[in-house]
């Protein structure tokens, strides 16, 4: 009782039991990314100039070259989360579902790397 149809319990078609922790998961990441850039809103918008060096500056102190850092990851964590959802609602070949995942980690992988690496470049003076 409380299976689907007989078709469905046989071809093991039903729920998952995964979707609670996706949703989470997007929820807890989208909140993050809410607070990390609501601070980094209002830091940048105390700054006293927006020239070069005034920023460099800035994100050369450890709180906002750390919320930059937390801002990047957690935005390309969200996004990977979301992306991934769509690609395994609507990609049904196994094939391409698992191509489309891998790509996906990848490019989240290296985005996220690459900004983390530009922002601690410029934290440190380079």
């Amino acid at each position: 009782m409380g299976n689907g149809t007989s078709i469905g319990r046989v071809r093991g078609l039903g729920s998952a039991h995964s979707g609670a922790g996706t949703w989470l998961q997007e929820r807890v990441t989208g909140l993050a990314s809410l607070i990390v850039s609501l601070y980094l809103l209002v830091s940048l918008l105390l700054l006293p100039a927006y020239n070069y060096l005034t920023v460099k500056a800035w994100i050369s102190a450890p709180l906002p070259a750390t919320a930059m850092v937390l801002f990047v990851i957690v935005n390309f964590w969200h996004a990977r989360a979301g992306l991934r959802v769509v690609i395994e609602d609507y990609q049904h070949e196994h094939g391409s579902k698992l191509f489309f995942l891998l790509a996906l980690d990848l490019f989240a992988f290296a985005g996220a790397a690459f900004g983390v690496l530009s922002i601690v470049r410029l934290a440190l003076g380079a």
